[in-house]
C-alpha cells in the first residue's frame, strides 16, 4: 500500500489528523488475525482518497492484518462498480468468483457492489434497519465481530474478505 509524494505539509497534516481521529476495537484486529490463521485472505476494498484511506488502514492495525488493500481514489473505479472490487480481489492475489465475501456496512455500494460482483455478502447493521426495496444481503449480524466469526464458520481457506 503507497501513498501519493509530493502533498503539502497542509494535506499531510489533515490526512493525519483525519487518521487520529479512528480507532479499531481490539476484538475485530484478533479477529481478523483468526481468519488469516484460518486461510482466509483478508482485503480492504474502500472508497476514498489514497492518502487518508492509508493513514487510516495504518493508524487503526488494520494494514498490517491485509493481505490487499484498494482504493478508489487509485484508479477510476469507485465501490459499487464491479470493477472495483476486482481488483481489490487482484490485490489479494485473487480473482472474482473465487468464493469471496463482501462485508459492509452500507447496502449500495457494499452489499449491492458485491452482491454484483458475485460475491456473498454480510451486512454490518449498526442498530440501523435495511431498506425495504433493495434485495437483502445473505446474511445480516449487529457489528463487525459477528461477522467474522460468521465467516470463521465458513472457514474455506480459498476465500477472501473485503471490508
Amino acid at each position: 500500500m503507497s501513498t501519493p509524494q509530493g502533498q503539502g505539509p497542509l494535506w499531510r497534516a489533515y490526512c493525519a489528523d483525519m487518521a487520529a481521529l479512528v480507532s479499531c476495537r481490539a476484538e475485530v484486529l484478533d479477529g481478523l488475525d483468526e481468519l488469516r490463521g484460518a486461510g482466509w485472505r483478508v482485503g480492504i476494498a474502500t472508497n476514498g482518497a489514497v492518502d487518508i484511506q492509508c493513514a487510516k488502514l495504518q493508524a487503526t492495525g488494520i494494514a498490517e492484518r491485509a493481505d490487499g488493500v484498494f482504493v478508489s481514489g487509485e484508479a477510476d473505479a469507485r465501490k459499487p462498480q464491479i470493477r472495483h472490487f476486482a481488483l481489490a480481489a487482484a490485490r489479494c492475489g485473487t480473482v472474482l468468483g473465487n468464493g469471496g465475501w463482501m462485508v459492509g456496512d452500507n447496502p449500495v455500494n457494499d452489499i449491492g457492489g458485491g452482491r454484483s460482483a458475485g460475491l456473498s455478502t454480510i451486512w454490518v447493521e449498526n442498530q440501523r434497519y435495511w431498506p425495504p426495496d433493495d434485495p437483502g444481503p445473505d446474511h445480516t449480524v449487529p457489528h463487525v465481530r459477528a461477522a467474522i466469526d460468521l465467516l470463521l464458520l465458513h472457514s474455506s481457506g480459498q476465500a477472501r474478505t473485503t471490508t
